[in-house]
Formats: C-alpha cells, sequence, structure tokens
C-alpha cells in the first residue's frame, strides 16, 4: 500500500472525543503525538487506577467541558522540545485523516502555549505518510472535496 502525503499542518477528526476538524502539526522531529489537556488527575475508579483530564483549552472553539476518564493508560518518559525529560500518560484512540480511521497513541501534555493542540509524531507518520513540507491541509481538502461530491451526488435524481 503506498503512503498518502500530508502537509505540514492539517485538521482531524478524534471520534472518540466528539472532537471534529482540530488543528495538527506534523513534527517528523517527535517520535511520539501529543494531544493537549488540561486537569490531568490520576484518579481510582471501582478499585483501579485511571486518569482524567479535559481536552483542549476553555477558549478553543471545540472545547466542550468534557472530563474524560480511562483505565487503559501508560506513564511513559518523554523528551521535550527543549531536552529535558518528563513523565507524561500515554493513551490510546483514533484519528481521522482522509478520510481514514488510523489508531495512535497520544501523550497527554499541557500545549496551551502552543499554536496546534495536536502534534503527529513518527510513529504515526512513518507508517502511513510521507510529509510534505510545502504542502498544508490535504486531508481536510480531501474531506471538503468528498462533502462536495456527496452533496452533489444526493442531488440527483
Amino acid at each position: 500500500m503506498s503512503k498518502l502525503f500530508i502537509g505540514r499542518k492539517d485538521f482531524a477528526d478524534f471520534p472518540e472525543f466528539g472532537l471534529e476538524n482540530i488543528a495538527v502539526k506534523t513534527d517528523t522531529g517527535a517520535y511520539s503525538s501529543s494531544i493537549h489537556c488540561h486537569h490531568i488527575e490520576l484518579v481510582e475508579k471501582e478499585g483501579v487506577k485511571a486518569i482524567q483530564f479535559r481536552l483542549l483549552d476553555p477558549n478553543h472553539e471545540e472545547y466542550n467541558e468534557k472530563l474524560f476518564c480511562t483505565k487503559n493508560y501508560k506513564v511513559k518518559t518523554i523528551k521535550n522540545s527543549f531536552g529535558g525529560t518528563e513523565d507524561r500518560y500515554i493513551i490510546d484512540t483514533t484519528i481521522v485523516l482522509f478520510g481514514n480511521i488510523y489508531p495512535i497513541k497520544l501523550s497527554l501534555s499541557e500545549r496551551g502555549e502552543m499554536k496546534y493542540p495536536v502534534l503527529l509524531g513518527r510513529e504515526l507518520l512513518n507508517k502511513t505518510f510521507n510529509v510534505d513540507t510545502d504542502r498544508t491541509n490535504l486531508s481536510f481538502k480531501n474531506k471538503q472535496k468528498s462533502k462536495k461530491n456527496n452533496n452533489e451526488n444526493s442531488n440527483t435524481i
């Protein structure tokens, strides 16, 4: 199967979180992918440790104040962009790009000061995509084109 081209930035959907058209940036320098969240807290649910968190910032247009909780997580030491290390929670979820659903591991990170709430790292990119840094929004444009074609086809008799 040939790899799809993805640009330096795009928009993606995260169906398990009910999030659509979230800005993402490809980061070939990062191994893992990350998503901005806040109020990350280790809790106990039914005698089992879990993490709960809220995605995005309250000032983000897709912020919904929803509290997410999962028992399926790992803690991993991640090297940050400043060269330091920090322990982060890693969750398994899915991402939709080019109309396809891909499994993705996301580190939960406070990225409030960053322009893009999601970074896509090599762990996802290497398997499926070639990155073309001269291009942007390739998946989003594909999504818009598909919607337009579906609307045109549904209007024909």
